[in-house]
């Protein structure tokens, strides 16, 4: 009983102790808490001031670019058919797809036996129609001499008639004789109307025969036509493209057999939309004639063509929307029908605008400039052109500083720090070395061992860049394609 009453002592003894010293712990914290609210002393607030990069723009005459893509395809594009039915017996050699063929040129001969046993028989049968009309003539000149002959001797019963009439009223002769002169002249009078009937039935027969003749000779003239149609020639000179026949083949009429592509003389067609179109349109609404650059990336080379503004298209097209314009290239090698480009449209010079980055515009095309004690003003801009990473703009912004970049963190008001005062001018000369490499020679002998067996670039293409690679100091963009392509 004892140790269960000493033990019980203890315990309750530890017990207090441990509750005496949570409150303990208790009070402190609670002075703690209350000393800490009752501080109403904070430390001063210091204005934050951000580093912006800016610029001072200038005002200048643009001439804005317009960027697209289009399509080349050639002016002078033609279906070679066949104007009649036969069998392939001849083939040029170098008829096939690519084979570039001469103006003349005799592509593609068919079997002429048909048509040359037609030609012979409308020979026979002019031969037959100038006969006919020999004959014609010689039986109207025979008809012609029979009624003259009926008319003399139709004037002679006429003047023997009246001499027996004469001799009648004298009372010479008898009334039966009288009578028998009469009914003689009759006769004759009918003989040279049946004459007459013949000689025109003679003019008749002279006629038709003309008839025939002529028509003869359209048999031939179409025979000869038909006979000429067996062989297709080149109209132009060009590059044959999906040719469909061999010889021996049996082709009917209007078959296509080739196309034939005039290779120098190419168009780009490309869309713009309507407010991009209204804006290459003059005073009097026409199509003005602007330049044009059509660019194709071949291989790590860039091939450019340059043309103008020819045409556009009379109707929008179903399912489209702008207006599809053509622009007729100059010197476009190493370009073919099909190839994708992309495709620079010169516009009409803007006067007094100013070239800021599109980085420096927000949503509402305004701009944040530096006021007095560099603080920020937001100021508005009428947005004239967007172009690749710039904006031309006009608005009152002319020699004040402008905010490269807009953040989320800058707006009106708000103190800065300038970076850069002043937009640097490039030095003289830099934009001709500017990107440029010297190359080490073996660095530049794996290139031109590249482009060499290179299959994919065109000749032009070749010979071209290595042109630029043999040059002490090589554009850096040119290498870096060729670099990808090769995996170097």
């Amino acid at each position: 009983m004892r140790f269960l009453r000493q033990s019980m002592i203890g315990l309750f003894l530890a017990a207090a102790t441990l509750g005496l010293l949570v409150f303990a712990v208790y009070m402190v914290g609670t002075a703690l808490q209350e000393r800490l609210a009752s501080e109403t002393k904070a430390p001063p607030a210091r204005e934050r001031v951000f580093s912006v990069n800016v610029l001072v723009p200038e005002l200048a005459d643009i001439a804005p670019v317009i960027e697209t893509f289009g399509e080349v395809q050639s002016r002078r594009l033609l279906e070679l058919r066949t104007a009649v039915a036969g069998r392939v017996v001849e083939l040029a050699e170098n008829f096939e797809n690519g084979g570039a063929v001469d103006a003349g040129q005799a592509l593609v001969r068919l079997d002429p036996s048909d048509a040359r046993a037609a030609v012979e028989r409308a020979q026979s049968d002019i031969a037959d129609a100038e006969a006919e009309q020999r004959d014609a003539q010689r039986a109207l000149l025979l008809a012609r001499d029979s009624l003259a002959a009926a008319e003399d001797q139709a004037a002679l019963r006429d003047r023997a008639f009246e001499r027996q009439q004469d001799l009648d009223r004298r009372g010479v002769s008898t009334a039966t004789a009288t009578e028998t002169a009469e009914l003689a002249a009759s006769t004759a009078r009918l003989a040279v109307i049946s004459s007459r009937q013949a000689a025109a039935t003679a003019e008749a027969r002279v006629d038709q025969a003309a008839t025939g003749l002529q028509r003869a000779r359209i048999a031939l003239a179409e025979a000869e036509r038909r006979l000429a149609d067996t062989t297709i020639e080149a109209p132009f000179s060009g590059t044959l493209s999906s040719t469909s026949v061999v010889a021996g083949r049996l082709v009917s009429a209007n078959e296509q057999l080739a196309q034939l592509i005039d290779p120098d003389d190419l168009e780009v067609s490309f869309r713009l939309s309507t407010a991009q179109y209204a804006r290459l349109l003059d005073g009097q609404g026409d199509l003005i004639r602007a330049d044009v650059t059509a660019t194709l990336d071949v291989a790590g080379v860039d091939l450019t063509a340059r043309g103008r503004i020819s045409r556009a298209s009379a109707a929008a097209g179903e399912g489209a929307t702008g207006r599809l314009i053509f622009a007729a290239l100059e010197d476009a090698a190493g370009f073919k029908t099909g190839d994708f480009v992309t495709v620079q449209v010169q516009e009409p010079v803007v006067r007094d605008v100013v070239r800021v980055p599109a980085s420096a515009m927000d949503a509402g095309d305004s701009l944040l400039v530096l006021g007095p004690d560099n603080r920020l003003e937001q100021v508005s801009v009428d947005v004239l052109r967007r172009q690749g990473d710039d904006v031309l703009v006009r608005g009152p912004i002319q020699g004040r500083q402008v905010v490269r970049e807009r953040s989320p963190l800058l707006g009106a008001g708000i103190a800065v720090r300038p970076l850069d005062r002043a937009q640097p001018a490039p030095a003289p000369g830099a934009g001709d070395t500017a990107g440029m490499l010297e190359l080490s020679e073996e660095r530049r002998a794996r290139l031109v061992a590249f482009v060499e067996a290179s299959s994919a670039m065109p000749q032009e293409a070749k010979e071209r860049v290595l042109a630029r690679l043999s040059e002490p100091r090589v554009p850096a963009g040119m290498v870096e394609r060729l670099e990808s392509r090769m995996g170097g």
